[in-house]
């Protein structure tokens, strides 16, 4: 199939690399432009641009899609590739930018979504992170079918994944990086009967996966054990958990819960004891 690609990060490239590897014509790759990372602040690629390149793949990285934005050079240059590509479908992972509408009605057989989440729970910027911090048992990776809303299209294919005690954000994105990959080969080998038996998504059931915001990172110690262990393996690898001990910010990785501890002479929870 000739496909135009729309990603960033690595849980993109996982997608980007198996459907090349799957022989499909990839005619574009869209992907963010290159950010300043690091001590020295260098400009570094993303991950589906390094595999794009690798690949030798046609690239354009706007810093909009808004014909009316902030941007319109950048976009009306995105517009003419995406036309001249001719794609049949465009997938999406992990982008990080808006799709207006002229994007999603350009493909024939319209724009599939590869979201970290079993839609409608976790709708948003930071599926992974919130399903950790709220305690989820599992999560997994839903194939859609954009529209206009916040990934609120219809599921062509969805496949659950367990989530491990021990599972940080970073652990969980590799893992579904990996199913996501799968699915979105399986979901254009049998694209004609997955979009004609496309499921709307409930509507009970709906949350949103708000992006995290650094300071979220700083630990409340009024919070339950509990709660604390699951926002530093949320937050691990960014943006990290905090907190302050005798004028010394420390950053955690890692906590155990203790299970029927109690806290020694009535000590207020944070007390280093």
């Amino acid at each position: 199939m000739r496909i135009a690609f729309a990603g960033t990060p690595a849980f993109a490239a996982d997608a980007l690399k198996a459907l090349h590897a799957a022989g499909h014509d990839i005619a574009l790759v869209l992907t963010q432009p290159d950010r300043p990372a690091g001590r020295g602040l260098q400009l570094q690629s993303s991950a589906v641009k390094q595999v794009a390149m690798a690949a030798g793949l046609p690239l354009a990285q706007p810093r909009s899609l808004r014909l009316d934005g902030r941007w319109p050079d950048d976009a009306q240059a995105a517009q003419q590739a995406l036309l001249a590509a001719s794609p049949q479908v465009l997938v999406v992972a992990a982008y990080g930018l808006i799709l207006p509408a002229w994007t999603l009605a350009l493909p024939g057989r319209g724009c599939l979504n590869i979201h970290a989440s079993l839609l409608p729970r976790w709708r948003g910027a930071a599926p992974i992170q919130r399903a950790l911090q709220a305690g989820d048992a599992r999560t997994g990776i839903t194939i859609m079918q954009m529209d206009a809303g916040l990934d609120t299209g219809d599921v062509l294919l969805a496949e659950a994944l367990d989530i491990g005690p021990h599972d940080t954000s970073a652990s969980l994105l590799e893992g579904l990086g990996q199913l996501g990959a799968r699915l979105i080969v399986r979901s254009l080998e049998g694209l004609d009967g997955l979009q004609a038996k496309r499921q709307p998504q409930p509507a009970e059931g709906v949350t949103y996966a708000h992006k995290i915001d650094k300071a979220e990172g700083w630990v409340n110690w009024s919070d339950t054990a509990a709660a604390i262990e699951r926002r530093l393996r949320a937050f691990d690898p960014a943006p990290g958990c905090f907190t302050r001990l005798e004028g010394h910010v420390y950053k955690l990785w890692s906590a155990q819960v203790w299970e029927g501890a109690t806290s020694a002479g009535g000590a207020v929870p944070g007390t280093l004891l």
